[in-house]
């Protein structure tokens, strides 16, 4: 029995409503507000190496094409062509898909193409003036190896703005340098926001993830209670990262300080990228919201391109470990998910160690220029 004086359940913070988890219609609005008006993280840069290669994805209906151009530089266009408004790479699902174009870009419909930076190049059997003529741009920035795009025009906030303190509280760590060993794609049923939730807070990691505990007990004592996000959780004495053996032959990233070596650091860059990081691999989540119950996340593993390129290299340890521990937590917010269609479900609420939690519902409410009430 807990000796801890008891909280009058009213006094605890609210979550959001019902219906932002569970009504489409809210998700279509909170979708607009966020996911198309502000910068959304949608993969690796070295993933696209060369001149012609190229990510296309869907954001909901908008299709966008990431293209790699031959001065080096990465471009992002709406993926539409200006004849009559064809993919220029085909979508018939959310992707990504990647692969790489020759010498320009090609319409598989009437053959218009146009160079790797977006300018129309040429039309068939047909005299069009090309100049100033060019597919849609969408901005795009880049950090820490990541591709950020941002499909509002108007949206004045510099990405470094964005992503605020975090990006400094990693910043010895080679995110830029790093490359993709492996990559897990998951759909979940449900909403983005109960995923995110659910990483910010490790109320539920003793209940949940009885193996991530053992390599990382301090996520178990107190409920998860003050631990220390900034400077990393500690490990297990004799364990150093995320495998089930809490150990790996894989050297850690240069630069790391000395608690960096030993501790689990995790960062959540709004809307939806988030960080797992450990001495020797990265864990990176990209969430891409489907419908109000549904989200598809995409797990990449990155590792030190001196680590890849050794003969031995076994991604496996980490990913299967990782694996385990993804489909608990997806297996539980599909849960809650489920629950929240309960009739007499009208909101959650958050524990005192779950403060980060309250995050979202700031976050959402202010993009959606709403109080905090």
């Amino acid at each position: 029995m807990s000796t801890e004086p008891s909280i009058p359940l009213h006094s605890l913070e609210k979550t959001l409503p019902r219906e932002s988890y569970l009504d489409e219609g809210e998700f279509e609005r909170e979708y607009r507000a966020i996911f198309e008006s502000g910068w959304v993280c949608v993969g690796r840069s070295d993933a696209l190496t060369e001149a012609g290669h190229y990510l296309a994805i869907r954001l909901q209906s908008q299709s966008l094409l990431i293209v790699r151009g031959d001065d080096g530089v990465l471009g992002a266009f709406y993926n539409v062509c200006r004849h009559r408004g064809t993919e220029l790479v085909p979508l018939a699902d959310p992707g990504p898909v990647s692969g790489q174009f020759t010498r320009s870009i090609v319409c598989p419909y009437h053959a218009w193409s146009y160079h790797l930076d977006g300018r129309l190049r040429g039309t068939p059997h047909l005299a069009v003036d090309t100049e100033g003529v060019a597919l849609h741009a969408i901005d795009l920035a880049e950090w820490g190896g990541f591709i950020f795009v941002c499909l509002n025009p108007d949206e004045h906030q510099p990405l470094d703005s964005a992503l605020g303190p975090g990006a400094d509280r990693l910043c010895r760590y080679p995110l830029a340098d790093l490359r993709t060993g492996h990559s897990i794609t998951y759909a979940v049923e449900a909403n983005w926001k109960v995923i995110v939730e659910n990483y910010n807070e490790c109320y539920h990691c003793g209940p949940v993830h009885p193996e991530l505990c053992q390599i990382v007990p301090a996520f178990k004592q107190g409920g998860g209670n003050q631990l220390d996000w900034d400077d990393g959780v500690p490990h297990r004495e004799g364990a150093n990262t995320f495998t089930a053996s809490g150990t790996t032959n894989r050297a850690a990233f240069p630069g790391l300080n000395e608690t960096e070596k030993t501790h689990h650091k995790g960062e959540l860059f709004y809307p939806n990228l988030m960080l797992s990081l450990s001495m020797d691999h990265v864990a990176a989540f990209y969430l891409w919201p489907q419908a109000a119950g549904h989200t598809r996340i995409q797990c990449d593993f990155l590792f030190h391109p001196d680590e890849l390129a050794k003969d031995d290299f076994d991604s496996s340890d980490a990913v299967q470990f990782w694996d385990v521990v993804n489909r608990q937590d997806w297996g539980v917010c599909e849960s809650v998910q489920r629950g929240m269609h309960n009739r007499v479900f009208e909101h959650g609420y958050y524990a005192p160690m779950e403060d980060y939690s309250l995050d979202i519902r700031r976050y959402v409410r202010e993009r959606l220029g709403e109080a905090d009430v």
